[in-house]
């Protein structure tokens, strides 16, 4: 089986979720008898394919199953590409209307003709995969028409192995000390930036912000007032390389955001055993529980109080963190692996790929 595993964008993406979901969907599939193909075309783009296929019928490369991980243009020509062959097509949700907003200057008012464009783009599909119920309640509400199963991004566990030993050189080299209260991804408010700001402001505890942040006119004004004027024990790391220093150097992690599709990187906080501090959104009633592997809150006062119980208590702090680890490794890269070859079959034999 030869499956084409797309991402519109990618090397100009960095270390997004998006990316981090894809890449784990590759590494899932190896092994498992699957010929992975990144690229639909046959070269490098569709310029050297048109170049190295003159007096052939197609720039195409071949491929059993069509996998989009994105909403641009190569996944539009790739999905209408896929409808003429009759080969089966996944679009897989990683974007949604109400999570692109709040993330730069003017998403907020993209995001109204982003929700038309996302119901046509996902409803040419086969099967739309998305990382949650909660995200097939929003595509089904938008409304989608093709079917929808909802199946986790997974994490990674071997790529954390060895983050503890990143603790002296990530607290040295990012000026942290005591208990340590962080966060990691891109930095936009839509990921709670001003309550995990306010809250640094009401304790004495040093945070930090692990992950890029833009400072190009299309960054929002509040990334810009936070990350050019931060408290005085918040740190904003910007692009860090390994991206175990953040889970060496943090003892609490902090993800106020207000909207997720699912949260890969409050997987890999789990996964590194730490303790988790998360809002109290829809989303994360699916899969986290207050109290057993992660603390929940959702307003500022809630949040600081949190913070304080966990840095006051280390033997809760190692409680939650022993039962998050069991929680992220029930979304091992193997059920990712194990899931996606079974709905691949699916649609190739002519079955329903929900049921799969």
């Amino acid at each position: 089986m030869r499956v084409l595993n797309y991402l519109d964008f990618e090397r100009y993406l960095g270390s997004s979720g998006i990316t981090t979901a894809a890449s784990h969907q590759r590494r899932a599939l190896a092994g498992r008898g699957v010929e992975v193909e990144t690229s639909p075309w046959d070269g490098r783009n569709p310029l050297t394919a048109s170049l190295s296929n003159l007096g052939t019928d197609s720039v195409w490369t071949d491929f059993d199953v069509a996998h989009c991980n994105l909403i641009g243009p190569g996944s539009i020509a790739v999905a209408r590409h896929a409808k003429r062959q009759d080969i089966p097509l996944i679009l897989h949700s990683h974007v949604t209307r109400e999570d692109f907003q709040e993330s730069f200057r003017g998403s907020n008012q993209i995001s109204k003709p982003l929700g038309r464009y996302l119901r046509w783009f996902y409803s040419q599909a086969d099967l739309v995969l998305c990382p949650s119920e909660y995200t097939r309640r929003v595509l089904e509400s938008y409304p989608v028409s093709a079917p929808i199963r909802p199946m986790t991004n997974g994490v990674d566990l071997d790529a954390l192995d060895g983050y503890e030993k990143f603790q002296a050189s990530a607290r040295e080299k990012h000026d942290l000390d005591g208990v340590v209260v962080f966060a990691v991804g891109q930095v936009f408010e839509r990921k709670g930036l001003t309550t995990f700001c306010r809250v640094a402001q009401q304790t004495p505890y040093d945070f930090a912000w692990f992950g890029p942040y833009s400072t190009s006119p299309l960054a929002s004004k509040t990334v810009k007032r936070w990350t050019q004027n931060p408290p005085e024990n918040v740190t904003f790391t910007g692009w860090v390389e390994d991206i175990r220093e953040a889970y060496g150097a943090g003892d609490i992690y902090l993800f106020p955001t207000k909207t997720e599709n699912q949260g890969i990187a409050v997987l890999e906080a789990m996964a590194a055993g730490k303790a988790v501090v998360i809002r109290d959104i829809p989303v994360f009633e699916e899969f986290f529980t207050d109290g057993e592997d992660c603390l929940k809150a959702e307003t500022d006062a809630e949040f600081r109080e949190a913070v304080e119980r966990l840095a006051e208590n280390p033997e809760l702090r190692e409680r939650l963190g022993e039962n998050a680890r069991e929680t992220a490794e029930q979304h091992s890269l193997d059920r990712v692996g194990e899931e996606l070859v079974s709905v691949y079959r699916a649609l190739l034999d002519g079955d329903d790929p929900i049921e799969a």
